[in-house]
């Protein structure tokens, strides 16, 4: 079966699983590692030391899987609408777009799976494949452009000139020859820098290039100790990620919508109340966001967010839920919440935060509280 040939099945049977963008390149070391490198070297990555330890397999597929001939570059459609205007009420929780339904890694893994199978088992053309969803050491935005699906937007997020940037990236590494697609050249952000000025914390600090100590998304997921303080009030109501840079995006318009039935919008992820989710224990948390993108923060990382929410609201209504978070088992949880406390200039906030003192052990939390008695 000659490369063309094998190709055309295989984008039409990746089309036919549910894959919206498809393309073709050769195996080769990386043309942006040094880049990706110099992003590490100047702490950009904040806390998430894994990126420094995969640096060295993300130079060559062929260190993940060394019969690699071929990289085929995938995306999924997530849009699944816009978020509801109950997310603007500060009471109500903003949770990204992607985590609005059931865990993609687990649906477009199995995804991947059926293609593999279909590629080994079905034409018999391939005996070595490797599959990653946002997972696997590799320089996915880089695989996709040069497969020619889109280009790095200002924000960094890849962007397809029909479909937007509403995409899971997914790479398959085979061991056989496919007929090879063009790179995507041109960069069509052109003068405009939507993304850059609408980002409250500054996270775009230059045309692609993200700081992600500064990311709302870095911030509600992957950093899990204690939020910075000068960060917090920029927060808003974000709980997990944030899709700001996105939701502002030009190319996004008129982004068709996905039609992935496991991305639909679960209720209880749709416009929560802060209040109601300080209530989770660990049982109701893990109950609640099974087989979910947002059981990825923990029970711990999330109540941390909703306390930093519930600050942001500084409503009197917040101070039963707060008073609870400033017991809570964790003391991550206990701080931010002390923290909330102390932005509601409440005399019942001011009790709650003086009654806790003369019980806390813990040293960072007692500086929060006092911090917060202080303002």
């Amino acid at each position: 079966m000659s490369p063309a040939t094998l190709t055309r099945l295989l984008r039409e049977k990746a089309s036919a699983l549910g894959f919206d963008l498809f393309g073709v390149v050769p195996v080769s070391r990386s043309e942006t590692i040094e880049i990706y490198r110099a992003w590490l070297k100047k702490g950009y990555a904040g806390t998430m030391e894994y990126l420094e330890r995969h640096s060295e397999l993300k130079e060559d597929p062929r260190n993940l899987l060394p019969e690699t001939l071929s990289l085929v570059a995938l995306g999924c459609n997530y849009n699944t609408g816009n978020p509801s205007p109950e997310t603007q009420d500060p009471s109500k929780a903003r949770i990204s777009r992607y985590a609005w339904g059931d865990d993609y890694h687990e649906i477009i893994h199995s995804k991947l799976k059926a293609l593999e199978y279909y590629l080994c088992n079905e034409l018999n053309a391939a005996n070595h494949t490797r599959s990653f969803v946002d997972s696997g050491p590799v320089l996915e935005r880089e695989v996709a452009q040069r497969a020619g699906l889109g280009w790095f937007g200002k924000h960094s997020n890849l962007i397809n000139v029909e479909k937007g940037s509403w995409f899971f990236l997914a790479e398959m590494l085979v061991d056989v020859e496919l007929k090879t697609d063009e790179p995507f050249t041109r960069v069509d952000c052109g003068t405009c820098t939507s993304c850059i000025e609408a980002c409250p914390t500054g996270a775009i600090i230059a045309d692609r290039t993200v700081d992600a100590r500064l990311c709302i998304s870095y911030l509600t997921i992957e950093h899990k100790g204690a939020i910075p303080a000068d960060l917090r009030p920029k927060m808003d109501n974000h709980i997990f990620g944030c899709d700001i840079c996105q939701d502002v995006c030009p190319w996004n318009k008129d982004a068709p919508g996905s039609v992935e039935p496991g991305f639909k919008p679960r209720t209880e992820n749709y416009a929560a109340e802060l209040t109601e989710l300080m209530m989770l224990d660990q049982a109701a948390f893990s109950k609640r966001f099974r087989k979910s993108p947002v059981k990825r923060t923990r029970r711990r990382g999330l109540l941390r967010n909703v306390a930093v929410a519930l600050g942001n609201w500084a409503h009197a209504d917040a101070i039963p839920a707060l008073s609870i978070g400033l017991h809570d088992i964790e003391p991550v949880v206990r701080s931010h919440s002390a923290w909330a406390l102390g932005r509601i200039h409440n005399e019942r906030a001011r009790n709650e935060l003086k009654s806790a003192m003369l019980i806390e052990k813990n040293p960072n939390v007692l500086r929060e509280i006092e911090t917060a008695l202080g303002e």
